[in-house]
């Protein structure tokens, strides 16, 4: 069996990706709580990743897969963001993560070949309106990605799924009554929004040896959003 890490993993995308992976694979949930977790056969470890630094010693000495699931969606006009709000973007969704992989890399390369997943958004691929902060931190997800995936090829394989609005509780003020459900599917032209499922599924996908030939790719998940215009 296989030994992966989540980090997040309580709620929304992590939560149902934990529940695929328990299945057939030794899964450790690095969250800041376990609520959600105590009918799922995982190891849960105690975890901040805006103020901790991940206890290595608490893991295996092979890691096989990591997913760095938290992140924000802060969408406000620029000339309101103040440079906390980006900075609080960048900590969270960047360094935080790039913190979590240095400390763990001595059991990632232990594996005979290891798979990181990270998170993106739609918005670095459009450019969206309100979404400077959110798209800045991602954008640099997607860039870091990509020159870890050459630097470590072919011991560790690193990817990037790029979500379009996903029913999550991160977006749940985006999808908290059925006129904004209807107008956000219909802005895709799937004619839905995501669920965590739809994300769940790709990661998991990533993280197996269906995809061993697949590394520094991003993969937008995002009912066609990016790539498909379709008339109303």
């Amino acid at each position: 069996m296989k030994n992966i890490l989540l980090i997040g993993g309580s709620y929304g995308i992590g939560h149902e990706l934990a529940k695929e992976l328990q299945k057939e694979n030794n899964v450790f949930v690095a969250s800041r709580t376990n609520e959600n977790l105590s009918n799922l056969n995982v190891t849960h470890i105690s975890f901040d990743a805006t103020t901790d630094t991940i206890d290595s010693s608490k893991l295996p000495a092979v890691i096989d897969g990591l997913v760095y699931c938290p992140g924000s969606i802060n969408l406000r006009p620029f000339r309101g963001l103040k440079l906390e709000t980006f900075e609080s973007d960048m900590q969270l969704n960047f360094f935080s993560m790039v913190k979590v992989i240095q400390s763990v890399l001595p059991q990632l390369t232990a594996a005979e070949q290891s798979s990181i997943v990270l998170f993106s958004s739609v918005a670095v691929r459009m450019g969206m309106p309100f979404h400077t902060s959110v798209a800045a931190a991602k954008g640099a997800v997607e860039g870091f990605a990509k020159a870890l995936a050459a630097e470590y090829a072919p011991k560790i394989r690193v990817n990037v799924i790029a979500p379009s609005l996903t029913d999550t509780p991160l977006a749940d003020k985006f999808l908290n009554n059925e006129e904004k459900r209807e107008k956000s599917a219909q802005r895709h032209p799937l004619k839905r929004f995501g669920t965590a499922q739809d994300i769940s599924q790709m990661a998991n996908f990533l993280l197996n040896e269906k995809s061993s030939w697949i590394s520094g790719q991003i993969f937008h998940v995002d009912g066609g959003m990016s790539t498909l215009l379709v008339n109303s």
